[in-house]
């Protein structure tokens, strides 16, 4: 497949990185040093120039391209990309934006702006936010198979019960299986083998029902998965803020938001009638304490600064919050706001290439999530007659797929079915797979 990437930003660079193992993939941007960058790290055919001229496209031969994906910083331009496309190419559109009054407009009228499907940066950060917040041990959250699946990715205290185990002995979860440990200091994930050692410090992604992902949640550390989730504070009147706070309402939380300036903080109140502003700065020690916040199940912090971002969340840690949760521009700083102490860190850019990612995955996968670190993935594919699962039994078919794979989960009409080794696969099954960064491709072409 021929893939055409408009703007080589983070969330190009990240698309075209992932891709290009597996397509012809074309990146288009108005930096050159960009672009000599990305020719030299991926292999990719790079072309310096705007996304918006034709002339420039024809350089790219759009013509030929099977999805263009628009992944600048400027909506506007995204838009006017898709729309530029579809006047010379029958290629597949895909518009990234930050303004969620355009992803209202395009959801309510599909096709416009030229764009076949649309992602916003903020909607999928608020939504990734609200995931982790409802799961309270959780580092990572995704949905597979239309919310029946759940992957989850938790950390491994030192005295959790689990810790010291082996996957063999914490195996004793219905509906739940173990896919991966990320060793404390390891560079990627690797697959769970019977004997594999879950160490405290380390890191373990599972995937199952989601009753049992939030049973497993308990045994990784009965403390703090035993709290309900009743009280958020939300720092900073970002849009992101605003969406999270809108999904939390949804879920039955009512949360707290700090808002330094007045007249947002008079804007989200009168949006939010159901929240609690504040209009403060949430930096102020005294503030926090006044406030309590020290009692808050989840500290959000997002504001629009990451060393702003940083600091409120430390603060709200030190004061003794018992999450803090932080929204990272710069995605380099994921690690670093971890390992000073945040205990997740949401990179808007990064999920928002996860999102274009999975449309883009050749054998129909619907679903992906990225497991750093490493890049490792799980993907969601519908089985089909060509696939190398219909009709057999898991135990047969592990000589036809490489090593580093898990089948993590069936769905069936909509129910759950525990993959083992005589479970047969049917043709229309959704089947949720873990596989190590190398073989991805491999994977996902067999499935």
């Amino acid at each position: 497949m021929r893939i055409l990437v408009v703007g080589a930003g983070e969330v190009g660079s990240s698309i075209a990185g992932s891709l290009s193992d597996a397509h012809e993939v074309v990146v288009v941007d108005l930096d050159p040093d960009r672009v000599e960058s990305l020719t030299y790290a991926e292999d990719v055919l790079a072309v310096t120039g705007d996304g918006t001229d034709l002339d420039v496209l024809a350089d790219a031969e759009v013509g030929l391209a099977d999805v263009v994906i628009a992944s600048t910083d400027d909506d506007e331009t995204n838009l006017a990309v898709c729309a530029t496309v579809k006047t010379v190419s029958d290629a597949f559109t895909i518009a990234r934006v930050e303004d969620t009054n355009y992803l209202d407009t395009w959801r309510e009228h599909q096709g416009a702006f030229g764009a076949d499907f649309m992602v916003c940066t903020q909607l999928l950060a608020a939504e990734t936010i609200v995931r982790v917040v409802g799961l309270p041990t959780a580092r990572q959250v995704d949905p597979f198979a239309g919310g029946c699946v759940e992957l989850a990715e938790f950390d491994v205290p030192e005295d959790s019960p689990l810790a010291g185990e082996t996957v063999a002995d914490a195996d004793r979860f219905d509906e739940l299986t173990f896919v991966a440990v990320v060793p404390e200091g390891a560079d990627h994930a690797k697959v769970t083998r019977g004997d594999t050692v879950i160490d405290g410090g380390s890191r373990v992604v599972v995937v199952g029902r989601p009753a049992s992902v939030r049973e497993f949640s308990r045994a990784v550390d009965p403390e703090r998965a035993g709290n309900r989730v009743d009280d958020v504070v939300i720092v900073g009147g970002s849009t992101t803020a605003e969406l999270t706070a809108e999904q939390l309402v949804d879920r039955g939380i009512t949360p707290r938001i700090v808002e330094f300036d007045p007249e947002r903080a008079r804007e989200l109140a009168e949006r939010l009638p159901s929240a609690t502003v504040f209009s403060h700065d949430a930096t102020d020690p005294e503030f926090l304490s006044r406030e309590h916040v020290q009692d808050a199940d989840a500290v959000v912090a997002t504001l629009g600064s990451d060393e702003r971002s940083l600091l409120a969340a430390l603060l709200a840690k030190q004061a003794g919050a018992d999450r803090a949760i932080a929204v990272v521009d710069q995605a380099r700083y994921v690690d670093l706001f971890e390992t000073v102490g945040v205990d997740v860190a949401v990179n808007p850019r990064r999920v928002t290439a996860e999102e274009i990612t999975r449309f883009t995955r050749e054998r129909r996968a619907e679903n992906v999530a990225i497991i750093e670190p490493g890049g490792a993935e799980v993907v969601e594919v519908e089985v089909d007659e060509e696939s190398v699962l219909a009709g057999r039994p898991l135990r047969d078919v592990n000589g036809d797929l490489p090593d580093g794979v898990v089948i993590a989960a069936i769905t069936r009409d909509g129910g759950y079915v525990t993959p083992r080794g005589d479970t047969v696969v049917e043709v229309g099954d959704h089947v949720v797979a873990f596989a190590e960064a190398d073989v991805v491709d491999e994977v996902t072409a067999k499935l």
